[in-house]
């Protein structure tokens, strides 16, 4: 069985997140910011978290 990212890549911190209701719309998300650049990315962070404090207890 194939590794989860967050499991292959030891990410423990979430800093930026969206919510969905309609599942084939957070793919389509994911997948343009997939194939954008990592400035274009951390600028994303900086609107929705310009201190890019740690956001794991909003969601849990």
């Amino acid at each position: 069985m194939e590794k989860s990212f967050t499991s292959r890549y030891k990410c423990f911190y979430l800093i930026y997140f969206e919510h969905f209701n309609e599942i084939e719309t957070a793919i389509t998300k994911e997948k343009q910011i997939k194939g954008w650049t990592r400035q274009k990315k951390e600028n994303l962070i900086k609107e929705f978290n310009p201190d890019w404090k740690f956001l794991n207890e909003e969601i849990e």
